[in-house]
């Protein structure tokens, strides 16, 4: 399998998790055609977060480091708006990229080692009660599995759900470390006081 591939990119003012789920109101006829490319051709495109520009325009140049989307759902609830889905699947970061005549960013990327599967450490397993309950609460926002027992995706889930900017989720998105995720995690809810400081 090579270790690069080439993805049409949909730059955001969010950052996409591996496993995480992201709703898209898609409008612009560049994207339109890039939803429609990827059904027909059951391919993915990458999510990243914008480094300067807008979503909707000219083209926003992208952070380095993304997150391969593929899509769940996609709706035409109203005219000329599809109402897509996607779910976040594997790290990657971009080698190079150009953009196409009608607008769309292209990019050439390389994908991220994943850290294998690793439980929760003890240190960190005040987290995992909390955890639960917004995700029982958030319901079919949160897709399954829920891997309450599997460092990476609690992390991944906390790094999505926080009240914090683009840049820290960003920052979280590049660390390769997944416990040194959890436990920046945990010194931010103590610090919010949705953990009891120790």
């Amino acid at each position: 399998m090579s270790d690069t591939a080439q993805l049409p990119l949909f730059p955001l003012n969010t950052v996409l998790f591996p496993e995480g789920r992201l709703p898209l109101r898609v409008f612009e006829s560049r994207y339109m055609d890039m939803v429609s490319r990827c059904l027909r051709e059951q391919a993915a495109f990458g999510v990243c977060a914008i480094a300067s520009g807008q979503e909707v325009g000219e083209a926003a140049v992208p952070r380095l480091v993304g997150t391969e989307a593929r899509i769940e759902r996609c709706d035409m609830a109203e005219a000329g708006i599809l109402e897509v889905v996607a779910r976040g699947e594997r790290r990657f970061r971009i080698v190079d990229h150009e953009v196409q005549t009608d607008g769309l960013l292209t990019a050439t990327v390389s994908w991220l080692d994943e850290p294998d599967p690793l439980p929760v450490p003890e240190e960190q397993a005040e987290l995992v009660p909390l955890l639960a309950g917004i995700v029982a609460e958030l319901g079919e926002r949160i897709a399954r599995p829920h891997r309450l027992d599997d460092a990476g995706w609690v992390g991944a889930r906390y790094s999505e759900l926080l009240p914090i900017p683009v840049d820290a989720r960003q920052a979280l998105l590049e660390l390769d470390d997944i416990v040194s995720r959890l436990e920046i995690i945990q010194t931010y809810l103590r610090q919010h006081r949705l953990l009891e400081e120790r």
